[in-house]
C-alpha cells in the first residue's frame, strides 16, 4: 500500500524543511558552458550555502553509464557535504504514449537514469507524464507506463516521481489517480509550485503562452500526499522579495498541514534578476515564510 504524509504535525513540533538547489536554477550557465555538472555540488555549498542539490540530465545526457563521471559527481558531492537527492530527466522517450512498443522503449531508456541515481545515491528520479488522447487514454497508458518504470526503481531502491509539467500531468487530480492506481510505494510525486499549465496557444511548444491553468494551489493539494520532493519555482519577486504570482505563504501553509518533512528545492526561472541572484531571493523568499509559519 502506498503511505501517506502524515496530516498534522505532533503536538509542539515546529513547521521545517530543509532547502536544497535544482540544477535547472543554473541552466544559462549550464547551457553556456560557464558552469558543468562537476561544480554543481560546490557552487551549491560555496555560494548558497545549501547542503542538497537536485541534478538534470539534459546537463550530462551522455554520462548515464560513464560510472568514472559519475564517480566524480558522486566524489564532488561527498566533498563538499552535499547531499544529491534526485536527477531530474527528461528526453527518453513518452512514458504515456498510447502505443505500447513506445512506451516500453521509453521505460528501457529510463533504467540508466535509475542506475545512475542508485550510483550516486540519489533517493529518486523524476519523470514526465505530458499526455495525449482522451484522459483515460494517458490514464491506462501511465498506469501500464509508469507503473512498469516504478518495478524497476523498486528494485533498486530508488523512487520514480512524476512532476506537473504540462498537460494531462498538470492535471493534479487525474495524476492522483494514476498514482493511486499504481499502488507502488517506489512511485510518487514531484510537485511544482509553478507548473500547472494544461494547454499552450501553440500546442507543446513550452514557450508559448498558456491559456488553461490548473489552480496551482488545489493542485498542490492533491499531489502532496504522494510527495517525495517539492519544487518551490520563481519568476519574479517584487518589492517586499514575493514571489508575485504565486502566493508562497499559502503553498507553505498546504505543505506544513501535510506534514510534509523533506527538502523543498528551489528551480529559478526568472529573467529580470540573475541566476545567482535569483536564488538567493528564493531562499530569502522561503527563509522568510517557514519562520512566520513556525
Amino acid at each position: 500500500m502506498l503511505s501517506s504524509l502524515p496530516s498534522t504535525l505532533l503536538a509542539g513540533e515546529k513547521f521545517d524543511f530543509k532547502i536544497s538547489l535544482a540544477q535547472w536554477s543554473l541552466h544559462k550557465a549550464m547551457f553556456s558552458g560557464k558552469l558543468t555538472t562537476l561544480d554543481f555540488a560546490s557552487v551549491a555549498r560555496k555560494e548558497f550555502g545549501l547542503d542538497a542539490v537536485e541534478y538534470v540530465n539534459q546537463f550530462f545526457a551522455d554520462k548515464a553509464k560513464d560510472h568514472g563521471y559519475l564517480k566524480s559527481i558522486k566524489q564532488r558531492a561527498d566533498d563538499n557535504g552535499v547531499k544529491s537527492l534526485l536527477i531530474m530527466v527528461d528526453n527518453e522517450g513518452n512514458l504515456s504514449s498510447p502505443v505500447f512498443s513506445e512506451r516500453k522503449s521509453a521505460v528501457e531508456n529510463h533504467y540508466k537514469w535509475v542506475d545512475a541515481a542508485a550510483y550516486t545515491g540519489c533517493h529518486s528520479i523524476r519523470v514526465n507524464l505530458h499526455g495525449s488522447g482522451s484522459e483515460q487514454d494517458w490514464k491506462q497508458a501511465s498506469v501500464d507506463g509508469l507503473g512498469m518504470l516504478a518495478e524497476y526503481g523498486a528494485s533498486q531502491k530508488v523512487n520514480v516521481l512524476v512532476e506537473n509539467h504540462g498537460q494531462y500531468s498538470s492535471n493534479a487530480a487525474l495524476l492522483a489517480e494514476v498514482i493511486k492506481q499504481i499502488q507502488n510505494p517506489f512511485c510518487g510525486t514531484l510537485p511544482d509550485f509553478g507548473n500547472f499549465c494544461l494547454k499552450r496557444e501553440k500546442g507543446d511548444l513550452w514557450e508559448s503562452p498558456c491559456i488553461d491553468w490548473y489552480d496551482r494551489y488545489k493542485g498542490v493539494r492533491e499531489l502532496l500526499p504522494y510527495a517525495k520532493g517539492l519544487s518551490a519555482k520563481t519568476f519574479n519577486f517584487d518589492a517586499n522579495g514575493n514571489e508575485p504570482d504565486i502566493d508562497y505563504k499559502m503553498m507553505l501553509e498546504l505543505v506544513k498541514a501535510s506534514g510534509y518533512k523533506g527538502y523543498i528545492g528551489i528551480e529559478y526561472e526568472g529573467g529580470q534578476l540573475g541566476e545567482y541572484s535569483g536564488i538567493r531571493a528564493t531562499i530569502k523568499l522561503l527563509e522568510k515564510v517557514r519562520e512566520e509559519l513556525r
